[in-house]
């Protein structure tokens, strides 16, 4: 399975008309936030496949229902094709703005969703907007991750951890990704894109 994942900066290639051609098999995409919606309606219009989705700190003009063709990932488990994905929005609070939660605050939140995970049987991706504590975040408050994510990925170990929120640029592929307790931590900012062998 490939998985189109999206945050933070809109990449006009994704969206021409032969975007699935640049991208060919696509068949689930993931925002990781701070996308404006007309972004996210032209993915879903450009490759034809479901996309869920996160709110980050800045995405004030969503409203409160999912946009056309999009689902809504926050604080839900989600089963797509035999996987189990978990979705966690916004960033570490620092002025009282929307999507914005304390640590306790989001621990509170992750540990309300337990009861559901343990009945999936686990999960295998996250999607989040903000990193967990001490793995590509900075240390303004704004930018600092939730140590509520690393008790996440010790306890469930997903297979992957996708959030967006820190603006990098990379010229390998690898310089995204950090393994923690064999959770793949990937910082989606821009694009990335994940092929998953069945």
């Amino acid at each position: 399975m490939k998985i189109l994942t999206v945050s933070d900066r809109e990449e006009p290639l994704l969206t021409e008309k032969d975007a699935a051609g640049h991208f060919p098999g696509v068949d689930l995409i993931l925002s990781c936030g701070d996308l404006p919606p007309e972004y996210l309606t032209r993915l879903v219009s450009a490759f034809n496949v479901p996309l869920c989705y996160v709110r980050g700190n800045h995405d004030i003009r969503y409203g409160d229902r999912p946009l056309y063709g999009c689902t809504d990932l926050h604080a839900r488990v989600e089963k797509f094709k035999g996987l189990r994905f978990l979705g966690l929005e916004g960033s570490r609070w620092y002025n009282g703005g929307p999507q914005q939660y304390t640590d306790i605050q989001m621990r509170k939140m992750i540990l309300s969703l337990w009861p559901r995970v343990w009945r999936e049987g686990g999960v295998d991706i996250v999607i989040a907007h903000a990193p967990p504590r001490y793995i590509h975040d900075a240390e303004d408050p704004c930018h600092k991750g939730f140590k509520s994510f690393r008790t996440l990925i010790n306890r469930y170990s997903p297979a992957y951890f996708f959030h967006g929120h820190i603006h990098a640029h990379f010229t390998d592929p690898s310089q995204r990704m950090t393994v923690v307790n064999g959770t793949h931590v990937i910082n989606t900012y821009g694009h990335y894109l994940l092929d998953i062998k069945e």
